[in-house]
């Protein structure tokens, strides 16, 4: 154990884990908590010879008190469902100047983990609005014995070798959003989505994201393919989003000045955004599959 309590120490890193033991625990046993299920395969990976209670060395976690089964983003993951119903004319009208290749882009009401959605980017000539899938590359251990590459939404740990590699201005992008869902889980009740937005009216705001282009097998009956790839920073949840989920909340840059850092700033200045919007900042708009429709409209 002392091997384990060191490996989380220097693999993991402070902050990104607890460890609990107690009487209600088997004599030998030991309760590791992660904050994200890249974390939870590391340590399975890292020591294969732990025997996990309750099948949680499978792919999907149940517990003897949730007999439901649900996907690992849904039990471990952040933000992995939310929309953006403003058309292109208002993303555009928030830079100077953007060159949009989007297409003919409909109001997305509901974005799931490997959709296509906007994003705005740094290319060779300027901003740059195109459509991307949603979900960076896998890291290497997470992929041991599997055949596809799912992807990860949500990068919480920005000092892995994994996430430093995107984190230079060629790779950073904002994503934009009106509302974004984060699972209400209670005992005995199926997960539900609770949406949050910056007020009732929606108004746009982005994601801090990075993005790179990756050949990879997403699902085995496409085969190998090369897509341009996103995902957005996570961070401590504040007072509204900790009521719901209390782990961590997705980067949220609401301001121009926010967006202009994010976007061209030394990677050092930039990270400094990776932090909690304040507290009062969010407005629960609503629960279920997709958010209601803006007042206002």
């Amino acid at each position: 154990m002392d091997h384990l309590h060191r490996w989380l120490g220097n693999e993991i890193g402070p902050g990104e884990y607890a460890v609990h033991s107690s009487a209600g625990l088997a004599a030998d046993g030991l309760g590791v908590y992660l904050r994200d299920a890249e974390g939870a395969r590391a340590v399975v990976q890292a020591f294969p010879d732990l025997e996990l209670a309750d099948g949680t060395q499978g792919h999907v976690y149940s517990s003897p008190d949730h007999r439901g089964m649900a996907q690992d983003w849904e039990v471990f993951g952040v933000c992995n469902l939310y929309s953006v119903t403003k058309g292109q004319a208002a993303i555009r009208a928030l830079f100077d100047k953007v060159d949009d290749q989007a297409g003919n882009m409909p109001p997305l009401q509901g974005i799931y983990p490997d959709y296509m959605a906007p994003v705005v980017w740094n290319g060779e000539g300027g901003r740059v609005l195109s459509m991307m899938r949603w979900g960076m590359p896998s890291p290497a251990f997470a992929l041991k014995g599997k055949k596809t590459d799912r992807g990860v939404t949500n990068v919480r740990n920005t000092k892995s070798p994994h996430w430093r590699r995107w984190l230079g201005v060629g790779n950073r992008c904002v994503v934009p959003f009106t509302a974004f869902s984060e699972p209400h889980n209670r005992p005995g009740k199926p997960s539900e989505p609770v949406w949050f937005a910056l007020s009732e009216d929606q108004p746009l705001a982005f994601f801090a994201g990075i993005w790179t282009q990756w050949t990879s097998v997403r699902k085995l009956k496409d085969g190998e393919t090369t897509d341009n790839l996103y995902g957005f920073l996570t961070t401590d949840a504040n007072a509204e989003v900790g009521q719901i989920h209390p782990k961590a909340m997705p980067v949220i840059l609401t301001t121009e000045q926010e967006v202009e850092t994010w976007l061209t700033a030394e990677t050092e200045d930039a990270l400094m955004l990776q932090r909690p919007l304040p507290d009062g900042s969010l407005t629960v708009i609503g629960r279920g599959s997709q958010p209601p429709e803006a007042k206002g409209r």
